[in-house]
């Protein structure tokens, strides 16, 4: 069975190797990126219905100001960020487990968002008008991730920015098989590796189901 490689940082990394595991996967994490907090200031809550968020790293990265938008409702991506939002005090309006796009398109026009965020982010957010998008963080490269085990390992690609990063930094890749969150994810890493696959839809479960029935192709000798 090939080993399973996390790219994805912590604290994110670890849940999903913990998760990997759980299904008998040889998985071990190797993060392409370090997440920190930047500097913002918050604007008026009264100018918002509703909070979105798509990442629980923003939640763990927005600070104290964060208390300022507990009377909103929050829209989340993902039982992570909502688990996150939870246990910062917010009620949450709705979760959406099949990505950001159908989040969006659940959520009235008329609603004002707040999008906290990180600072690499998908424009198509900021052209909805409505919604108010506002950096928290940013996700910074490791100068030298441990890659020197992915020969012939399962590769999680959980963004389009991790994909870009893997194929920059690993030129024989013909031995290694990638499973990517979205077909945008995919495409940002590139050609040459032993199989790109997409995982049915944008969630760790579904990432991880692809990833266990990839273990099972054997590696070339």
């Amino acid at each position: 069975m090939r080993r399973v490689l996390v790219l994805r940082p912590e604290p994110g990394a670890e849940t999903t190797v913990e998760r990997a595991r759980e299904r008998g996967l040889d998985a071990i994490a190797a993060p392409l990126f370090k997440i920190e907090p930047v500097s913002w200031r918050a604007p008026d809550v009264r100018g918002f219905d509703g909070l979105l968020l798509t990442s629980a790293n923003a939640v763990r990265s927005a600070g104290d100001q964060l208390e300022n938008f507990l009377s909103l409702p929050v829209y989340a991506v993902g039982e992570p960020t909502s688990k996150a939002a939870r246990a910062r005090g917010f009620a949450i309006a709705a979760i959406g487990d099949r990505g950001v796009d159908r989040l969006i398109d659940s959520i009235p026009l008329n609603l004002r968002l707040l999008h906290l965020c990180g600072e690499c982010r998908r424009d198509p957010l900021e052209e909805r008008a409505g919604i108010t998008v506002i950096p928290v963080y940013r996700a910074r490269e490791v100068e030298r991730p441990e890659l020197s085990i992915a020969s012939g390992a399962v590769v999680l690609i959980h963004s389009p920015r991790a994909g870009q990063r893997l194929a920059e930094l690993i030129k024989d890749r013909s031995s290694i098989l990638l499973a990517a969150i979205s077909p945008a994810a995919a495409k940002a890493s590139g050609t040459g590796w032993g199989a790109i696959e997409v995982a049915n839809e944008p969630s760790d479960d579904a990432l991880l189901a692809l990833a266990a029935r990839l273990c099972d192709k054997p590696v070339p000798k």
